[in-house]
């Protein structure tokens, strides 16, 4: 015994499994157990090709609602020349208008952990110099022998407030 839904959603009531296939194979479609764990089991009289492309539409509708967050990092030595310094600012800056995070990484070698305060205003400035179109997410901090810093674009702030 099963509890038998027609195609146009109405219910038919409880009736023999047999029963319910004949009435699906006389409207030529299909006989799909909708609820198997209920008592008695939910069947309903749909063409299952038709069910199965329009969840798969769904899912694909779904997918593309989704905002995918891509993380860019940038690595740089506190000692970085001015033309390397704006070449990699305007790496950061494509990569901000593209709507992208940019990480950005100073890497201390050797001695230069004596002297994090040049990597706290390289970090600086850089901030200062995309401030119309980065807003700051995580502060500069030092990490071992790394600074980081992350930067969104200013819409994404935006967004939050």
């Amino acid at each position: 015994m099963v509890r038998l839904v027609s195609s146009d959603g109405k219910q038919l009531g409880i009736v023999p499994i047999e029963e319910a296939q004949r009435r699906a194979l006389d409207e030529d479609l299909d006989l799909v157990e909708v609820a198997p764990n209920a008592n008695p089991p939910v069947c309903k009289i749909m063409d299952y090709g038709k069910y199965c492309y329009e969840l798969e539409q769904k899912e694909k509708a779904a997918r593309k609602k989704q905002n995918i967050i891509v993380v860019k990092e940038i690595k740089m030595r506190p000692k970085i020349d001015v033309h390397d310094y704006e070449t990699k600012k305007k790496h950061i800056i494509r990569f901000i208008n593209h709507g992208d995070r940019v990480k950005v990484t100073i890497m201390f070698r050797g001695r230069e952990m004596t002297h994090t305060e040049l990597g706290f205003e390289l970090l600086n400035k850089l901030i200062s110099d995309l401030k119309d179109i980065a807003t700051v997410e995580s502060q500069p901090k030092l990490d071992g022998r790394n600074m980081t810093a992350v930067l969104i674009p200013v819409s994404h702030k935006q967004k939050k407030e």
